[in-house]
């Protein structure tokens, strides 16, 4: 096994927040996930420029998940020893790539090739934000500095598909892929500028990965948080269904509602990362609780605009920072392996994802939304059950305060 050096926790802890590079991060992590779902704001005009059907075109979608699945637990152990900031422009640079072809290619074989690249830059990204977090803010302040990389995902919800769906209108889709490439390569050259180096942490080895999950609570924790994801993306792949339960709903007020769920996201990433590290035990809980719970009201009154209101701004306020709290677990539980809990992480997610795509595809012509819903609730307050029990039982979890 090859082994490689640790970050040196110890020296950064008493090291000013790094908030240049913190904002560079944030950027890319929103060019990189409006890249990712820009496919679904323009799909039907992408199919018709490429001839193919929508199905067809969603799966740039589904590829690139899948990518991520892959590339999650193997973009360590493929690169040990690479400086994470060269690993970064790396990944910047080929999601540039991937973007600016999808713009020019007319085959979408071409295209899912691409996506699939994008695919392994987004797993990277996510997979080193930790390790990275680590180095700009310092240990005891992983959950205010990965506020950064989540609020860069909560602003490409709110405004970079939105304004990619614009520029399609207005100009063409290929364009809003091509402005995305463009900004992504420029983001390149200021992670390369902006960031420390970065040195590779221990994550050298699918061993190293496997020994990690046998850490006493870890492989808990993880199906705690794959619960959490899972019951999610059940229920948001299919909100639109749920939102036009709402009697006299039409189409502008559900895109307000969307929004809603957006500004819930920026805000809770805000207020959870200020708080995150001194009360993520409280967060463990209280996030899946919350969703759970706002995720009910909208199966029970669907009736009452107020409520649904509130129940889609709690969901997206709690959801936007349960990546936050779980690396912040992480930093907390596995200080000597952030990179293979971050990977470990990435893992999950993508494979919630994955899972939700099949199951919820099933469910919904099976037996419709509401049944999803009350799927996505169970998950979800299992997930709490499980991932708070471990935070509150094993003492590895806790961390000198500074």
């Amino acid at each position: 096994m090859t082994s490689t050096a640790a970050i040196p926790l110890a020296h950064e802890n008493a090291a000013p927040m790094r908030y240049g590079g913190l904002i560079v991060v944030m950027l890319m992590g929103f060019l990189v996930v409006t890249a990712e779902f820009l496919p679904n704001g323009v799909l039907t005009e992408m199919a018709a420029g490429l001839g193919v059907t929508p199905g067809q075109a969603g799966q740039t979608v589904t590829i690139t998940a899948l990518a991520g699945l892959i590339a999650a637990p193997t973009i360590g152990l493929i690169f040990p020893r690479l400086d994470r900031r060269a690993l970064l422009v790396g990944a910047a640079a080929a999601a540039s790539i991937s973007s600016i072809v999808v713009a020019l290619s007319p085959h979408l074989v071409a295209i899912l090739i691409a996506r699939f690249f994008l695919g392994a830059s987004i797993s990277a990204f996510w997979s080193m934000s930790i390790t990275v977090a680590a180095r700009l803010a310092g240990p005891e302040r992983i959950g205010r500095a990965m506020m950064f990389t989540s609020a860069g995902v909560s602003l490409a919800t709110v405004a970079g598909v939105p304004l990619g769906v614009l520029l399609s209108e207005m100009l063409d889709w290929r364009i809003a892929f091509a402005v995305v490439g463009a900004a992504t390569a420029a983001v390149a050259l200021a992670v390369r500028l902006t960031l420390p180096t970065v040195p590779a942490a221990a994550a050298s080895s699918l061993r190293l990965l496997v020994d990690s999950l046998r850490r006493t609570g870890v492989a808990a924790g993880m199906i705690g948080h794959v619960l959490v994801v899972l019951g999610h993306f059940l229920a948001y792949t299919y909100i639109r269904l749920a939102l036009e339960r709402v009697p006299d709903v039409g189409a502008e007020t559900i895109v307000l509602l969307l929004a809603v769920f957006g500004a819930g996201g920026l805000v809770g990433n805000l207020v959870i990362g200020l708080l995150v590290d001194r009360a993520f035990r409280i967060l463990a809980v209280t996030a899946p609780v919350v969703i759970a719970a706002a995720l009910a009201l909208l199966v029970l009154l669907p009736g009452s605009i107020p409520v649904v209101v509130l129940a889609v701004f709690a969901w997206g306020f709690f959801f936007a920072s349960w990546l936050i709290i779980v690396n912040t677990w992480v930093g907390h539980r596995m200080p000597d392996r952030l990179e293979a809990g971050g990977s470990l992480t990435v893992v999950g997610f993508q494979l919630a994802i994955v899972l939700a795509a099949g199951l919820g595809g099933l469910l919904v012509d099976l037996v419709g939304v509401v049944a999803i819903d009350v799927v996505a609730v169970t998950l979800l307050a299992a997930g709490a059950v499980l991932f708070g029990w471990v935070v509150r039982t094993h003492e590895a979890d806790r961390m000198p305060r500074p």
